[in-house]
């Protein structure tokens, strides 16, 4: 039977238990390996990066003791935002990028995300593979001997060469008389994001940039976004840039305090570039948890907008399809396809500013173009996650609600796909109702599943 090791973002859990252990760290590097064509005539290379985990070291010796043992070259560049890793596997013309990282997860928790050759996140069929190979026997007989053992090597100028990249997205424009806040939650950019923003001519004001191994995501962040919102209020900052532990993704706070999410950032930079005629079939991609005032704000910009489920693959996959160039998630997972192959915070980050700085005008009149639906989003901790069609009363609130709210509101009950959690998101137009409609669905969800 095969064991299923990967959710919606690679392999996750609780560092040093099952599935994140060093042992398979090290079936997963071999089973990888497996994956590749044969090719004799080419000796195959992988970039490994990870964020600031103490047990990062751990799974990192791991991936490459199993990888080196099939043949192939480790490149090891240490910690580094996964969107780094991304275009590092193409910079490199690697096989595939490996990013040891569980993201806003608190330190105790690790992963494995895995990239293609294209800098793009593992298919379902290639996990699927991985996860095979690991319960045959395959691992037990395919043994390399003598040269035919991979080596690792420590690449040194990664960090440069990434920096670059990004300040290339907006041509290296100046960002001279912008005053920013950054927070880079003690994870995978703190050597890399004051470096960027301050090359540029930026003012910075720097906020957790010192990982300790425990202090990732600790209370800070873009899972925390109000330490940010003080630190521009008294500093009296521009605006404030928040990112997670891998830096894939970004919360924004304007001058004065207000949140500026991942919905508001695909808004600006879809009606920037819809003015500029560079966005793709006047379209973007978001999800099925984007606030309606995305809707109503593209829909007054003669721009289309398509849902996918949540999760940044699901959008990635959907803009590859029909080669769309803008797309992202309301958690900050933006995709500017004409820049990288994943969502990436930093690049997201100054694509804001750069409008910014060309336009004269404040983040807070900016982000103007997009006028918030309230929306309450509940998380509550589940025992078993049993699809909503075997929980009669949970089914019946949910559409109980519906009706209520008809077509001012919305309701999305799903499971996370890397916690035991029911997430309940309501939309509408009056916030006291929604609350009372989220706390009835809560209810019910704890009774059956609590």
């Amino acid at each position: 039977m095969t064991q299923k090791l990967f959710g919606t973002d690679g392999i996750r859990g609780a560092a040093n238990s099952y599935p994140m252990t060093a042992d398979m760290a090290m079936k997963v590097g071999q089973a990888l390996a497996l994956t590749f064509e044969n090719n004799k005539k080419k000796r195959r290379k992988v970039i490994i990066g990870k964020d600031t985990r103490i047990s990062g070291y751990m799974l990192e010796y791991g991936l490459t003791s199993g990888l080196c043992s099939m043949g192939v070259n480790v490149y090891l560049v240490g910690p580094m935002p996964t969107p780094a890793i991304a275009h590092l596997t193409r910079s490199f013309a690697a096989d595939a990028g490996i990013v040891i990282s569980a993201s806003h997860n608190p330190a105790e928790d690790n992963g494995l995300k895995i990239f293609t050759s294209e800098g793009f996140k593992l298919p379902d069929k290639a996990e699927r593979e991985i996860e095979k190979l690991i319960v045959s026997d395959k691992l037990k007989t395919e043994h390399i001997h003598g040269k035919d053992i991979g080596k690792a090597f420590r690449i040194d100028d990664a960090n440069g060469r990434y920096i670059e990249f990004v300040k290339n997205s907006i041509n290296n424009n100046s960002l001279k008389g912008l005053k920013v806040v950054i927070d880079c939650a003690n994870g995978a950019a703190h050597n890399v994001a004051k470096e960027i923003f301050g090359e540029l001519g930026a003012e910075i004001v720097a906020l957790n940039f010192k990982p300790d191994g425990l202090n990732i995501n600790l209370g800070c962040g873009a899972m925390h976004p109000e330490v940010v919102k003080s630190a521009v209020l008294g500093h009296q900052a521009d605006l404030g840039i928040a990112l997670d532990g891998d830096a894939d993704r970004v919360i924004i706070v304007d001058e004065k305090g207000n949140i500026v999410d991942g919905d508001h950032i695909l808004a600006i930079a879809a009606i920037e570039l819809k003015e500029k005629g560079r966005l793709k079939n006047d379209t973007i991609v978001a999800t099925n948890y984007s606030n309606l005032g995305l809707d109503f704000a593209m829909k007054e910009h003669g721009i289309n907008v398509i849902k996918t489920d949540v999760g940044d693959r699901h959008v990635i996959e959907e803009m590859r399809k029909n080669n769309y160039i803008l797309g992202g998630e309301q958690s900050g997972h933006i995709i500017f396809f004409r820049h990288t192959t994943t969502g990436d915070g930093l690049i997201s980050a100054l694509q804001i500013m750069n409008i910014m700085k060309k336009s004269g005008k404040k983040l807070s009149e900016i982000k103007k173009v997009m006028q918030v639906f309230p929306q309450v989003l509940v998380n509550v901790k589940v025992k078993e996650k049993k699809p909503f069609k075997e929980l009669p009363a949970v089914s019946k609130k949910i559409d109980e609600i519906e009706k209520k709210l008809g077509e001012k509101g919305r309701v999305l009950v799903r499971y996370s796909g890397t916690e035991n959690l029911c997430r309940i998101m309501i939309e509408g137009k009056d916030e006291t109702e929604i609350n009372k409609h989220a706390q009835e669905i809560e209810k019910e969800v704890k009774k059956a599943l609590g």
